[in-house]
């Protein structure tokens, strides 16, 4: 199971979110039953391309999650990814929900861009904190002090009323934790009592499901009234207003509403609700839609790249950039922000870029130009992508894993491009492509980036291909060969070496019948762990390091400029990661140029 973190464009002031029970009759109990015109703040319907993952509390995927982006519903794949394509949304409003039997259901709202609009969903499973009886009044608790305190009255979703045992599942949300962005409702954004638009800063979330001895779904009978307490984290208190708005998250539109208010007593913020919903306590603030775009002085732009614009009033929000650089999302209006761009957690999160900005007044937008340094290269991967026939693959996509943060990017007619940031103390990464048509996947294969770009080949997602050798000489217009058949890949022999070192490295491999296709290579790497950037080797010289694959493709030792980047050597039975790419002579005096992958499975000595 994946337990990495899974990182995918997290739009500033736009978070994840889990809902609340159903209302009966849809949206009854919302106590707001005046005709609103607060959609006409959505602008326009446009169509948009969704990619997102879902994942648990441990980042595990979650798989045959049920996505609807309006009226298009698709399922999560295995390993938690959805594509929806040509979706229906609003210019200023995108609304994703996300259901599975064991969770409580989770929703993503979100600004859409014009690129690819990526999201991640982190799902809560519905913890049971107590059990009660209709008719007794109750309070359940959760370990940091959560609470509600029920009457005793309830009714089912279609308005009749419940007699019996049931459960309360209480989830808490606090500001200061991490998490917490993949997990609250929607995104903070919200209509007030005046009909207005707002975004808002959480103090903190509570949400309350209730269930009955048969699964069904239950809430607050009508004229039943519930105590909800939300605790204050202490490093929030300094903020904290004696009484703050409540706002519940309303499932059928995607946004939060206000609905009463909860007074502070000690570091709890208590109110009375008449339904259960998702509920928060925060403070509102007037807001535009801001649209960042990062990229460099040669105006390539930069994906999966962190921004954060911080408010002094309401705190940091977050963001990774889509394929096109860009990342949008709500901000105060009316005030001086603090722009940041940062590289990769295993760079160490630094800032690369910062810059005060504002104040706005209206929707806006702005461009980040990062500056070359020593320490952040721009990096371009590219590769195209095919089934077990070698046909494009047009509905797939693929999953980059740098350091502990994986980024997921779709394919287009089998051909993917990724502009980003990378540090100078790391220059590996590895890839996984995914068919979603024929749910096969190549497997994580992987890297080292060939700086300024760093071409992949092509990539192949087939079941009956465990391990392969795929390699083109001359580019475009020259030969692509594939061998995925009688593959040998040894290490620790010291056979065409001529040092009797225990480091030598051979991968032999043969095409179908009916081919030439052969691949043979030989090498002597240095000691362990042995992976690292190889040149030529010499077997004329005594105890050189170094890779040499001429024997089948006819490569002379003269002008030898390949570079071989081994980044796996697994135990046997394990995969062996190599790329290599460069130019070189044939033995006439011909030059070429080759590249390659080899992703085979290392096999005993005997």
């Amino acid at each position: 199971m994946r337990t990495k973190l899974f990182l995918t464009l997290c739009f500033i002031g736009v978070m994840l979110s889990c809902n609340k029970d159903r209302l009966p009759n849809d949206e009854a109990n919302n106590n707001n039953d005046e005709p609103s015109n607060f959609h006409e703040n959505f602008g326009d319907a446009i169509t948009r391309t969704f990619i997102g993952n879902v994942i648990d509390i441990n980042g595990n995927p979650i798989e045959n999650v049920i996505i609807s982006i309006g009226n298009d519903d698709v399922l999560t794949d295995d390993h938690g990814v959805f594509i929806l394509e040509d979706a229906q949304v609003n210019k200023r409003f995108a609304y994703v929900k996300a259901e599975k039997d064991g969770y409580i259901h989770g929703s993503r709202a979100l600004v859409p861009t014009s690129g690819t609009n990526k999201v991640s969903i982190m799902l809560l499973e519905e913890t049971v904190a107590g059990s009660t009886t209709s008719g007794t009044s109750e309070t359940i608790a959760i370990a940091n002090g959560a609470s509600v305190s029920l009457e005793g009255d309830y009714i089912k979703e279609d308005g009749t009323p419940y007699s019996g045992s049931l459960d309360v599942i209480i989830h808490h949300l606090d500001p200061t934790d991490k998490a917490v962005s993949l997990q609250m409702p929607g995104m903070l954004y919200a209509e007030n009592e005046d009909n207005e638009e707002r975004m808002l800063q959480t103090l903190g979330m509570l949400a309350v499901e209730l269930r009955g001895s048969g699964g069904e779904d239950l809430n607050l009978a009508e004229g039943s009234s519930a105590e909800i307490k939300i605790p204050v984290d202490a490093s929030l208190l300094s903020i904290a207003p004696s009484s703050i708005p409540l706002w519940f998250f309303d499932e059928a539109k995607g946004y939060w509403i206000e609905e009463g208010e909860a007074t502070l007593v000690g570091n709890n913020y208590i109110g009375t609700v008449e339904h259960f919903s998702f509920w928060n306590c925060d403070i509102p603030a007037e807001a535009i839609n801001l649209c960042v775009t990062v990229m460099n002085e040669n105006e390539t732009a930069f994906a999966n790249t962190k921004v954060t614009i911080t408010s002094a009033t309401f705190g940091t929000r977050s963001g990774f950039t889509n394929e096109l650089g860009e990342v949008c999302g709500l901000v105060p209006s009316g005030e001086t922000l603090e722009i940041n761009v940062y590289d990769f957690a295993i760079c160490g999160s630094n800032i690369i870029y910062t810059s005060a900005i504002g104040p706005f007044n209206s929707d806006d937008s702005l461009t980040v130009i990062v500056e070359e340094s020593s320490n952040i290269i721009n990096e371009t991967v590219t590769g195209t992508f095919t089934d077990c026939d070698q046909n494009p693959v047009t509905n797939g996509y693929v999953v980059i894993t740098y350091g502990d943060q994986q980024f997921f990017d779709m394919l287009t007619e089998g051909v993917f491009e990724i502009n980003m940031l990378r540090c100078s103390t790391a220059d590996s990464f590895s890839i996984e492509a995914i068919d979603h048509d024929n749910l096969q996947t190549t497997g994580e294969i992987n890297y080292t980036f060939s700086t300024p770009e760093t071409s992949l080949g092509n990539l192949i997602s087939c079941n009956d291909i465990t391990e392969f050798i795929q390699f083109n000489i001359d580019g475009d217009t020259g030969e692509n060969v594939l061998i995925a058949t009688n593959i040998r890949a040894t290490f620790g022999e010291s056979d065409n070496t001529n040092s009797g070192s225990s480091n030598g490295l051979n991968i032999s491999g043969q095409g179908e019948a009916g081919t030439n296709d052969c691949f043979y290579l030989f090498g002597n790497l240095t000691d362990a762990p042995h992976t690292g950037t190889y040149d030529n080797l010499d077997y004329q010289v005594q105890d050189d390091t170094g890779i040499n694959i001429g024997e089948c493709i006819g490569i002379s030792q003269t002008n030898n400029n390949i570079i071989y980047n081994v980044t796996a050597l697994g135990d046997v039975d394990e995969y062996i990661d190599i790329n290599f790419s460069g130019d070189y002579e044939d033995y006439n005096g011909n030059t070429h140029t080759i590249s390659g992958v080899i992703h085979v499975l290392r096999d005993s000595l005997d």
